[in-house]
């Protein structure tokens, strides 16, 4: 996207406001299938936490995806979207066996990552088809908070633990129609992850009807200008023959599988916000936006980095900024970021705010939740509207005052 529309965009919102670019979009999702081609059998489940707004959710489907989801909630989302039962796989992580029955009963793909849930549902329900997750203890993606694959994450079941799940699956008479692994965000080592991929085909090796294995994803998106990332043609390359040999050892023809979901949305995503105040104090010059980390908490939680441009002065004299909220806690997106020269009124882009932005977005300090707009041919589609002081007050019950005050006199 140009800088004009946004800047049209951002002018136009009531408030800070997502923008995804639907190109974008479909230009990742073409480029992992084009990675991939070389596999007879391949499947997309796209990773809903990412970025759920139901008219992306029908777009990622409309190009062939299928849909990956943690709750049950998301996976309501998906079938109101549109998306068969059967392109949707359930990897949810410590939620109750009633959860999964539940889904189960959707018809959904189910994969279960422990012992105790996958014994309690192979004993009521051995004609279900179940996937395994199952934790490699390989370090494949990038810090402790986003890489899920090594001996203590709470994720999956044990390779250590491969006698006690066939005694399981044996004893239950279980149909086992997957195997299922997701060592982590931010995928840099290729050969890392392929060794992971090796543990997963020896898995495998125990289960003689399986239809599919599914690899999850993780895969690195550029942060900066020059900034590595998981080189996906490669990985291509070197997992379709890695793959292919398997399944001719294996016998017949499986799915391979993956769970993007940053990798599709991250780079689509821009987020738009309005600066409020340039600050001076004895050391620092602030940048104030009419937003803060109720909005977008990856730099807090995660300290992720999210290239900050001036849309409104994009070709001014670069100066040093530290970008920050409107909340009343430290919210600081960018400290001593180099941007163009910077006035109160103009707006800044946050760059790769397509995945885990949104989504994660709160009310704290009573805030509105922003819009989201969809960027298709040029044009901006209105996907999701600013929230109002309704909204905030929407699922509070104001007890009658005569109770507060009788409370407040026995106390």
């Amino acid at each position: 996207m140009e800088n004009a529309a946004l800047l049209q965009i951002a002018q136009q919102a009531e408030g800070p406001v997502y923008v995804y670019d639907a190109n974008r979009i479909k230009a990742q999702y073409e480029r992992l299938t084009n990675a991939f081609s070389g596999v007879n059998q391949l499947r997309f489940h796209y990773a809903t936490k990412a970025l759920n707004n139901i008219s992306i959710l029908k777009y990622i489907q409309s190009l062939g995806a299928g849909l990956d989801t943690v709750s049950i909630q998301e996976v309501q989302l998906g079938l109101a979207a549109g998306f068969d039962p059967s392109t949707i796989i359930f990897t949810p992580n410590g939620v109750s066996l009633n959860e999964i029955e539940e889904v189960a009963k959707l018809g959904v793909q189910i994969n279960i990552d422990n012992l105790s849930i996958l014994e309690q549902f192979g004993s009521k329900y051995p004609e279900v088809p179940v996937c395994i997750r199952i934790n490699p203890h390989v370090m494949a993606g990038g810090n402790s908070n986003i890489s899920v694959g090594h001996i203590d994450s709470k994720f999956g079941i044990s390779i250590h633990q491969i006698p006690h799940l066939l005694r399981i699956t044996e004893n239950t008479n279980m149909r086992i129609n997957g195997i299922h692994m997701h060592t982590g965000s931010d995928i840099l080592d290729i050969d890392v992850f392929l060794h992971a991929t090796e543990i997963l085909f020896e898995t495998a090796k125990n289960f003689k009807n399986l239809s599919f294995i599914d690899f999850g994803s993780g895969f690195k998106v550029p942060y900066t200008p020059g900034d590595i990332e998981t080189n996906i043609e490669e990985l291509g390359e070197k997992l379709t023959e890695k793959f292919n040999s398997f399944c001719q050892e294996y016998g017949r023809e499986l799915t391979l599988a993956f769970e993007p979901g940053k990798f599709l949305v991250s780079q689509a995503g821009y987020f738009l916000t309005k600066v409020n105040v340039v600050k001076q104090t004895t050391s620092t010059v602030f940048a104030q936006v009419d937003s803060g980390f109720n909005h977008l908490i990856r730099p807090m939680l995660y300290g992720s980095h999210h290239e900050i441009v001036n849309i409104s002065n994009p070709d001014g004299r670069e100066r040093f900024y530290s970008v920050v909220g409107y909340i009343c806690e430290t919210d600081t997106f960018g400290s001593n970021r180099k941007i163009a020269e910077i006035s109160e009124g103009e707006y800044l882009a946050f760059k790769n705010a397509g995945a885990y932005c949104q989504t994660m977005a709160s009310n704290y300090n009573s805030r509105y939740r922003p819009a989201e707009i969809f960027w298709i041919n040029n044009e901006a589609h209105l996907i999701r509207k600013q929230e109002n002081f309704e909204d905030i007050l929407r699922n509070q019950i104001e007890l009658d005052t005569a109770v507060i005050k009788g409370a407040a006199v026995s106390a």
